[in-house]
């Protein structure tokens, strides 16, 4: 007979004018993997949080069992000493601390006004190595990557004497490659130190690789529990489950139009913002079509994002140099304004920070990159600005009650369709999309890449930067590749293919590492 680590019994938990899970069931068997699937809004990271003490008891309907035991958790912490330890999406690390500091941050060894730093940092290092991760303890969060930032959030779930580890979304900002090796440290601690795990992700090819068991949830409901070995884990029964439907092509077909060159830019190089004399990015040129969708490639660090900000009215970086033409005539961008005037427009991977003022409603989000197309003498005609956000509204199917609420309320894919409106709202010709599909489902992408495809059909150029190889391959006409802060390769996608770009990748390295030595 099964032994269940967790069970969560007719949970129901909601918000003003909003029931976000209804009767909703979970068990999880002690030492599995367990992966938690559906769209944006479905209610798993809704329901993670009310398992968590996020959400404490007395806030939601419903019995949470754990190991056995009946729990009634009021704070997070009151989860943490059962061994309940979550690591969100947004990273809860802080930047200007070390490894170790991080990682015993609140659970400090020896006393908060007398902290034993050797043990600290002795244990720090144990953990490290359980995790892989070869860094100093003494080195600082904001000096190291995304990825390896994971690994030092798990290193501190397993200070925390972790049996029962949940992650919500963790390889949604990283590549393929450290994707891969967070997957194997999760087998690698179920199968060495017995630990369940709970795994939240959009990646259906990750899912399907590490999880014993696969939990459906749409519309705050329980759909289904799939099994490995009894039941298909293929990426279109999932998606069936999630979405209630086949989803016959991953990628929307569109017909292809290439028109004239639009975008050019040339020998563009750019320095790093703090260290004068270190290059970021070294003598780029690339150049983009009227109705053709390019994409750049590459591991995290190359420089893509760096790349596309730095054209993007030098949002990043110190000096640069190159030239940049639109439409066969050069243009001088000194900044962020002249940019958008220049009809170029920049859809940051990072939405919540940088894209969105989540406080504020949809409406104002919409129209705040041209707000004098809805203003006159600089007082806003709020009846004209209602009236663009309800048009971009239905023009994205954005899924909200009405324009008034705030951004910060809605699912990821539907705060992205807000960010991609302010972007369109400003009528560019060029618009560099920077992970646009990033933390959102499947259903959701599907969207954006529709919305993708119109925006190219009516003669309009995209620029794509994607961790995602079958994305590239999915939706470009061409593919710039980059690695270190250079373009290695250029293809056309009928000739590009996974193996095609990381072997290009990689032998563009080991001919860096050659010419070093």
């Amino acid at each position: 007979m099964a032994e269940f680590i967790l069970e969560m019994q007719n949970i129901i938990k909601e918000f003003p004018g909003v029931k976000a899970l209804d009767d909703v069931n979970l068990q999880v068997e002690k030492g599995e993997i367990h992966a938690l699937v559906g769209e944006n809004g479905a209610g798993k990271s809704t329901l993670m949080n009310v398992l968590s003490g996020i959400y404490p008891y007395g806030t939601y309907q419903g019995n949470i069992f754990y190991s056995g035991e009946e729990c009634k958790f009021k704070t997070i912490k009151d989860s943490e000493h059962k061994g309940i330890v979550i690591i969100h999406q947004e990273l809860a690390l802080v930047p200007y601390l070390s490894i170790a500091e991080n990682i015993f941050l609140g659970n400090e060894q020896g006393s908060m006004f007398n902290i034993d730093w050797n043990t600290t940092h002795d244990k720090a290092k144990k953990y490290l190595d359980m995790v892989g991760l070869k860094e100093k303890t003494t080195t600082l969060i904001k000096d190291i990557g995304v990825g390896k930032q994971q690994l030092v959030e798990i290193a501190k779930a397993l200070s925390k004497d972790v049996k029962l580890l949940i992650l919500d979304e963790p390889t949604a900002s990283l590549n393929e490659n450290d994707s891969l090796k967070l997957l194997e440290l999760l087998l690698k601690l179920r199968e060495e130190k017995g630990i369940t795990s709970i795994i939240i992700s959009h990646k259906l090819n990750e899912i399907s690789y590490v999880s014993d068991k696969i939990t459906i949830i749409r519309d705050g409901s329980t759909i289904e529990t799939l099994v490995k070995g009894v039941d298909d884990f293929s990426e279109p029964r999932i998606i069936k489950g999630m979405v209630g439907r086949e989803l016959e092509d991953r990628f929307p077909k569109r017909e292809k139009y290439i028109g004239d060159l639009s975008l050019e830019v040339k020998n563009w190089t750019v320095y790093h913002p703090v260290e004068p004399d270190r290059i970021v990015c070294n003598d780029i040129s690339l150049n983009v079509h009227k109705g053709e969708i390019v994409g750049i490639s590459g591991l995290m660090g190359a420089g893509r994002t760096e790349f596309a900000m730095s054209i993007f009215g030098k949002s990043y970086g110190g000096k640069t140099k190159g030239s940049i033409t639109m439409n066969g005539k050069e243009i001088h961008i000194k900044n962020v304004k002249d940019a958008i005037n220049n009809k170029i427009a920049y859809v940051t991977e990072d939405r919540k920070g940088n894209g969105l003022i989540l406080e504020n409603s949809i409406k104002i989000n919409t129209t705040l990159t041209k707000m004098d197309k809805i203003s006159h003498r600089g007082v806003i005609d709020t009846d004209k600005e209602l009236q663009v956000a309800k048009e971009f509204k239905e023009k994205l199917n954005t899924k909200c009650p009405n324009v008034e609420i705030n951004v910060g309320n809605l699912s990821g894919g539907n705060q992205q369709k807000v960010l991609l409106s302010k972007w369109i709202f400003a009528d560019p010709e060029v618009l560099i999309m920077d992970e646009p599909t990033r933390g959102i489902d499947v259903g959701a992408k599907y969207e954006i890449y529709r919305i993708m495809n119109q925006l190219v059909a009516e003669g309009k150029s995209i620029i794509m930067i994607s961790s995602e190889l079958s994305e590239i391959l999915g939706m470009c006409d061409r593919v710039y590749i980059m690695n270190e802060g250079r373009l290695v390769g250029e293809m056309d996608i009928a000739d590009a293919s996974q193996e095609a770009i990381m072997s290009r990748i990689l032998q563009s390295s080991k001919e860096e590492k050659e010419s070093a030595s």
